[in-house]
């Protein structure tokens, strides 16, 4: 098992902000973040208080030339993976390991079609509630990393590598049998709670307590449910039951990443949600009205930004 020692991380919003400062906490001289331009010099200058402790994370700009990281941490959104995957280029090496925390189920094979798949492990964050103004970070869970190769029977040198490191961290994993159908239960998620809180403006305790915000959700999730049956991956009801048990851990006035999105005046994931089901959709023969109206919608309010 390779020993985790360099690990360079793309993007600096909520999630990446949590799980740097884990990694920091861990070995500081282990951690690099790669950003260049005014961006860098903005960090550099301001910092980020994280849970209200100050970090001055080690930035290199992506055209400088750099020893191979060993992982490679890709926490940015999915209209900014372009970038990403032109601004690691000086980071990848033959061992390298690619973790994306990205929302949706493509953004593997999409890194992985530039540096080749063998560097993928497939993953997702699960149950943080991590929300950042400015360079202020705030959450009351860290929930965890879920991670792994497709299939996990027996852990691979790669697996093995980063639960390392994750344990020297403290930072919480999983490591599911079946990674695929794992990432298609998160993206079941996404699309209810997501895309249901950007349209209603309502934050986590909304759909905690409120039937209809609730209906609107489970309506978005079960078209991907009816997809996932003819893609091979089968989510049940059951499914649905282990989000609300999630759901119900969530703090009440945590808001979503789509939400913060909308209410920060930015482009969401609308796309890899909606946009995905509908496409999924027309490829299986599976009517998806719901996904249809809420990327109508969330187009529509991104215009009135």
């Amino acid at each position: 098992m390779n020993n985790v020692k360099r690990i360079s991380i793309l993007g600096l919003g909520a999630i990446g902000c949590a799980y740097a400062s884990k990694l920091y906490d861990m070995d500081p001289d282990a951690v690099q973040v790669i950003a260049g331009g005014e961006r860098a010099e903005r960090y550099k200058k301001e910092g980020f208080f994280i849970n209200g402790k100050r970090y001055d994370f080690k930035y290199v700009n992506p055209e400088d030339e750099a020893e191979p990281a060993d992982l490679i941490i890709v926490a940015v959104k999915a209209n900014q993976l372009s970038q990403a995957i032109q601004d690691m280029r000086n980071h990848v090496g033959e061992g390298t390991i690619i973790l994306s925390l990205l929302n949706g189920i493509t953004s593997e094979e999409i890194i992985g079609g530039q540096y080749g798949l063998e560097k993928m492990l497939y993953s997702m964050c699960i149950g943080i509630d991590a929300n950042r103004e400015g360079n202020r970070v705030r959450f009351t869970s860290y929930g965890n990393i879920t991670f792994g190769e497709k299939l996990n029977q027996d852990y691979s040198p790669r697996v093995l590598a980063v639960k390392d490191v994750f344990d020297r961290a403290g930072i919480s994993y999983m490591i599911p049998d079946n990674m695929e159908r794992t990432l298609w239960w998160k993206f079941m998620i996404n699309v209810g709670i997501n895309q249901s809180s950007a349209v209603l403006r309502g934050r986590y305790g909304v759909f905690q307590t409120d039937e209809h915000a609730r209906k609107l959700m489970d309506s978005a999730m079960r078209e991907v449910i009816r997809i996932s049956g003819k893609a091979g991956v089968n989510l049940k009801e059951d499914d649905l039951e282990q989000w609300y048990k999630v759901l119900e851990t969530m703090n009440p006035a945590s808001r979503t990443s789509m939400l913060e999105d909308i209410e920060s005046g930015r482009t969401t994931e609308v796309d890899i949600f909606a946009g995905t089901v509908c496409e999924l959709g027309e490829k299986y023969g599976i009517e998806t009205p719901v996904n249809r109206a809420l990327f109508h919608i969330i187009k529509a309010m991104e215009n009135l930004l």
